[in-house]
This record gives structure tokens, C-alpha cells and sequence, in this order.
């Protein structure tokens, strides 16, 4: 089945521009100007990713990030926006966006970041529930539980436990984290350890003496079930 994206965009000519690079790719597209139609469209039809400007009258991106994560829903975001500073960057990811591209842009580089986002979200939904050690992951739901307790964890704290629970006992340098987690994105140093540490406040009985995320010296971290 062709994979199918939002656009949300309120500027036609880059909107067209976007849909252009998605068709070439083979994927379908569906166009809105507004963070409130694109709310409501993403309501009523199933995608597999939006591309979303910020900077949009009435409702803003940041707000449509807000309403979709709060409402549960846990499609493949990609910030494509004209602001440059860390600030909105860092903030887009916080709130649970997928990846950030500045305009301009390069087509190519756009179109193989959706592509790839698409293709890590088909492969988590995949398999529908993750069972090791004391947790339990559900992939429809993505929600953690450990020891049959449910564990409230924000959208990148999932996808970073996601990736533990996925890969036991592999070590993960703090680059690695950033390309798998954040797509390449140009995050801060300090930003794996606040969620490294956020997780183990979490899920460990003793987070200063963590069992489950530990720090392995001059390489990375690793889960141990």
C-alpha cells in the first residue's frame, strides 16, 4: 500500500513544493493550511507521517505536537520549518516531534528522512507487545509497564525505552542515540542525559543506583532486563 503524509503548510508554494518531493518518492499526500483542519483531518483518515510548518495562524505546530500527543496519537511527526534557532528545535522534540528540517531544503535529503521515519515506524508497530524481564511494552498503545504498573513516560522517553527493550545488554553511544531517537538531528550534548535520567527516575527501585540503565564509561549505556 502507497504510504500516505499530511502536509501541513500554510505557504502554497512550498506546500506544493512538498507534495512534489513526496510524489516523486511515492508517497501520497494530503494538503491542509491549518494546525485546527489538520487536527481534524488527521481525526477522521489514518497517515503514516506529518510534515508540519510551526508557524501557522490560529493553532501553531507547536499546539498540533501538543493535541496529537496528548490525544494518544503517535504518528511520525517531521518539523519542516524556517525557523533556525536551538530553542524551537529542541522544544519540537520535547514535546514529542520525530525529527526537524530547516527550510530551505534539500529533496532529497527531506524525502529520504520520511522515508525513514515511515520505515522505523511500520517496523515498532510490527510486533504489538514486547515482554523482558520485568516490563512489558505495548506497540499500539506505547505504554510501559513494569511489573504489571503502568509507567507514564512523554513520547521521546518511550521511544528511547522502545530501543533498550528492543536491543538488551547493546551499548548505545550517545551518537547513536541522537540518529536512531532524534533522525540526525543537531541536538545538545546535555539532552540523552536529562532523558537518560528522566528514565531511570522512572523505572529504577533505586535511580542513583540504577540496575536497568547503566552508564558504561566512555562508550555509552545499556539495558540489562
Amino acid at each position: 500500500m502507497q504510504p500516505k503524509a499530511l502536509i501541513v503548510e500554510d505557504d502554497e508554494a512550498v506546500r506544493n513544493t512538498l507534495a512534489k518531493v513526496l510524489t516523486s518518492s511515492g508517497i501520497q499526500s494530503v494538503l491542509t493550511a491549518s494546525g485546527q483542519e489538520a487536527v481534524k483531518t488527521l481525526g477522521g483518515e489514518t497517515f503514516d507521517i506529518v510534515l508540519l510548518d510551526l508557524n501557522l495562524d490560529g493553532m501553531d505546530g507547536f499546539e498540533v505536537i501538543h493535541a496529537l500527543r496528548d490525544d494518544g496519537n503517535q504518528i511520525p511527526v517531521m518539523v519542516v520549518s524556517g525557523r533556525t534557532e536551538d530553542v524551537d528545535m529542541l522544544y519540537s522534540l520535547e514535546i514529542g516531534a520525530d525529527d526537524y528540517i530547516t527550510k530551505p531544503f534539500n529533496p532529497v535529503t527531506l524525502a529520504a528522512k520520511v522515508k525513514a521515519l515511515i520505515r522505523r515506524s511500520q517496523a515498532s508497530s510490527a510486533v504489538s507487545v514486547i515482554e523482558i524481564g520485568p516490563f512489558r511494552f505495548d506497540n499500539e498503545t506505547l505504554k510501559l509497564y513494569k511489573d504489571g504498573n503502568e509507567l507514564q513516560l512523554s513520547a521521546k522517553e518511550s521511544a528511547i525505552m522502545k530501543l533498550f527493550l528492543d536491543n538488551p545488554n547493546r551499548i548505545f553511544s550517545r551518537s547513536s542515540l541522537y540518529d536512531l531517537i532524534w533522525g540526525n538531528a543537531n541536538v545538545d550534548d546535555s539532552a540523552i542525559v536529562v532523558y537518560i535520567n528522566r528514565l531511570r527516575n522512572k523505572i529504577e527501585d533505586d535511580p542513583s543506583h540504577p540496575t536497568h540503565i547503566q552508564t558504561v564509561r566512555g562508550l555509552g549505556y545499556r539495558f540489562i532486563p
